[in-house]
């Protein structure tokens, strides 16, 4: 597929799927004949990774760390040795516990904005009731 579809498939904007193709993060799996960047959902799936890991604050090497561990798991390596896969697991394993604990840092976040919006509103009411 196109850049434009998968734009569309993933709500990223154009520029981002580029740079994340100038990063290295996700590459085009091939080229049409006019030269436009053609995605397959290998690709998409990717795109897709990145986009669930920048809300969380992972850094693009962070992001490229995890592809290319999950990239030689989902691999048919058959060189991979057992403590290869072990530590390419672990490596996996800290990311999901990296993303657990940001995502349980972000619902703190959340509720104490809550707070604060609350309190305003609050605020608001009480300065708008007459005086009296």
């Amino acid at each position: 597929m196109q850049i434009g579809e998968v734009a569309s498939r993933t709500e990223l904007s154009l520029r981002t799927i580029r740079h994340y193709e100038e990063t290295g993060l996700v590459v085009p799996s091939a080229r049409s004949q006019g030269g436009f960047r053609l995605y397959t959902e290998t690709d998409v799936a990717r795109l897709m990774v990145v986009r669930r890991m920048k809300p969380l604050g992972f850094t693009l090497d962070e992001m490229r760390d995890l592809l290319a561990a999950t990239d030689r798991l989902d691999g048919d390596d058959a060189r991979l040795s057992a403590g290869e896969r072990e530590e390419l697991l672990e490596r996996v394993r800290a990311f999901e516990r990296a993303a657990r604990q940001r995502v349980a840092d972000l619902r703190t976040q959340l509720a104490r904005a809550e707070e604060f919006a609350a309190t305003l509103a609050d605020r608001l009411t009480g300065a708008s009731a007459p005086q009296g």
